[in-house]
């Protein structure tokens, strides 16, 4: 049986997706007991909730499966505290396969929530547990949370230079690297970075909108300022804000460059290309977007 960690968001629910489409009996760790609920309903066999910094939780979690595929909440302050915990727990119950998902370019202190990751990466390290480690650049999905003001507007707000690039990565590729590394052999001790096909700036992102829809979309800076106060009104904390914040100052001077062909070569394919993405989504039934 696999652990997925952190299941609940649309990496976690990705991940599960790609497992359960290939037979695999997953157990999934979620924060609350409806999120809990909702995986069984997606295929998972068992279900825990909880706060991932409850160590009896950890070693229940980690209990009785063969690998781990470990999500932290996104943007968490405790990222590297949970990480410790998890990947000693994950040696305690000598899993087979430990497999953390990371970021793109984790060794960028500018970035404090990347830099987090890095030092979860060095504690694998030293660990002795077999593992592997995805580094994905940020999602094409990621585009969809604001898709309907895009389409109403035409405008397609980013809250950093609209000339930075970004390898922009389909989740679902993502996702099935993720299950090919859990499932075959050969992956073991190895960083695997995830970055999109194409490098694009924001205003080529608002062409290939353009190009998809028919409808004319320009790329449009947002104020830093506007950002943070609808991010503080949806919930967000100061740890949270202040790591996005410095993720788009980061942007602003140097984008998030990276390369495919990592990603190729485990998936056995090409990587999806935003205008194919896009295509897919936007041809999608209204009821299931």
């Amino acid at each position: 049986m696999i652990l997925i960690t952190g299941a609940s968001g649309k990496t976690g629910r990705t991940v599960l997706g790609a497992l359960v489409a290939r037979g695999e009996k997953v157990r999934v760790l979620a924060h609350t007991s409806g999120q809990a609920d909702q995986l069984i309903g997606l295929g998972a066999c068992e279900s825990l909730f909880g706060d991932m910094r409850d160590a009896s939780l950890i070693s229940q979690a980690v209990n009785g499966v063969d690998k781990v595929y470990h999500i932290c909440p996104n943007v968490s302050p405790d990222e590297f505290n949970i990480g410790k915990e998890f990947i000693a727990a994950a040696k305690a119950a000598e899993i087979r396969h430990f497999v953390y998902h990371s970021v793109m370019h984790p060794q960028v202190e500018a970035m404090p929530h990347h830099w987090q990751k890095m030092r979860v990466e060095e504690v694998i390290f030293a660990s002795g547990l077999p593992f592997t480690i995805l580094q994905p650049s940020a999602y094409m999905q990621n585009i969809l949370a604001g898709w309907q003001d895009i389409l109403q507007t035409g405008v397609y707000s980013v809250p950093y230079s609209v000339d930075s690039r970004i390898s922009v990565v389909d989740l679902m590729d993502v996702g099935d690297a993720a299950a090919k590394v859990l499932l075959e052999t050969g992956f073991e001790n190895s960083i695997l970075e995830c970055g999109g096909p194409q490098i694009l700036s924001q205003k080529e992102v608002a062409d290939v909108i353009t190009k998809v829809t028919g409808i004319p979309v320009r790329a449009d800076k947002l104020d830093p300022r506007i950002w943070e106060m609808k991010a503080r009104q949806s919930g967000m904390n100061n740890y949270q804000v202040d790591c996005l914040i410095r993720m788009f100052e980061y942007y602003d001077e140097n984008g998030l460059v990276g390369n495919s062909h990592v990603l190729e070569s485990v998936i056995g394919k090409p990587a999806r290309t935003l205008h194919e993405f896009l295509t897919w989504y936007n041809q999608k039934p209204t009821e299931d977007k």
